[in-house]
This record gives C-alpha cells, sequence and structure tokens, in this order.
C-alpha cells in the first residue's frame, strides 16, 4: 500500500448484551433459570427474593427484563415485586412464573406476561427475546 493510501478495516462493535434480573428463592430453578437466559443471550443477575431484588435494581441502571416467581419468601412475593417495578423502574419488561396459582391478568402490572411452571424453555426463550427486542 503506498503512501496516502488507507485500508478499509471494518468496524466490528459489538452491542452491549441486554440484562435479565432472575428472581427464585429455589437455588435449582434459580440456576435453570439464570441458565436459560444466558443461552438466551442474556447477561443475568440473580437474585434469592424480592428484597434482593430491589438493592439490585437500586444499584444497577441496565436491567431491562425482570423473571420473577410469584412464591417467594419475605415481605414481598412477586406480585408485589413485579408492581413495584413498574411502579419504579417503568421501562422495566416483567416475565412472571409460578407452579402454586395463576394470577388474573388485572393481578399483573401492564406489560407483564405470566408462565406457569413447568415452563416450556423454547416459549420463554422466544418471550424473553421479544420483550428485550433482542
Amino acid at each position: 500500500m503506498s503512501e496516502g493510501q488507507f485500508a478499509y478495516m471494518p468496524h466490528s462493535r459489538a452491542l452491549p448484551l441486554p440484562v435479565l434480573l432472575v428472581v427464585e428463592d429455589e437455588p435449582l430453578l434459580r440456576i435453570m433459570a439464570v441458565d436459560l437466559g444466558e443461552d438466551a443471550g442474556f447477561v443475568v443477575v440473580e437474585a434469592a427474593n424480592a428484597a434482593a431484588a430491589i438493592a439490585i435494581l437500586e444499584e444497577r441502571t441496565d436491567i431491562g427484563l425482570v423473571f420473577t416467581d410469584i412464591d417467594m419468601p419475605g415481605t414481598m412475593d412477586g406480585i408485589m415485586l413485579a408492581a413495584c417495578i413498574r411502579d419504579r423502574w417503568p421501562p422495566i419488561e416483567i416475565i412472571v412464573t409460578c407452579d402454586k396459582m395463576r394470577p388474573s391478568p388485572a393481578q399483573l402490572p401492564a406489560r407483564s406476561v405470566f408462565f406457569a411452571k413447568p415452563y416450556r424453555h423454547e416459549q420463554l426463550t422466544h418471550t424473553l427475546r421479544r420483550m428485550a427486542a433482542v
């Protein structure tokens, strides 16, 4: 290459991966949900209860989606956590799951989705990606 000529070097600037917060008190189910999120292309942060999830949300501004179980110990269940998230962090998308109950649409905040346990991994992966626009 002679002086004054430039080689074209394409920029391969990767977009940051979306961040998913998994809130599940059962360790094995949490591990499975974290693996599913990572396989779907997310950076995954995990919490064992609603209080831990809120502490994480207060510290991080990059979480775009929360996947929470309804039935959790503590003062706040997953439905109350979802309502809190919708109120305090409106842009965050929410997926709620449970094996013991099926909430009515009126119990869930706007733009949230419910999956009964055991959920189908392909369906959940598709919904995660769609909600995060991945």
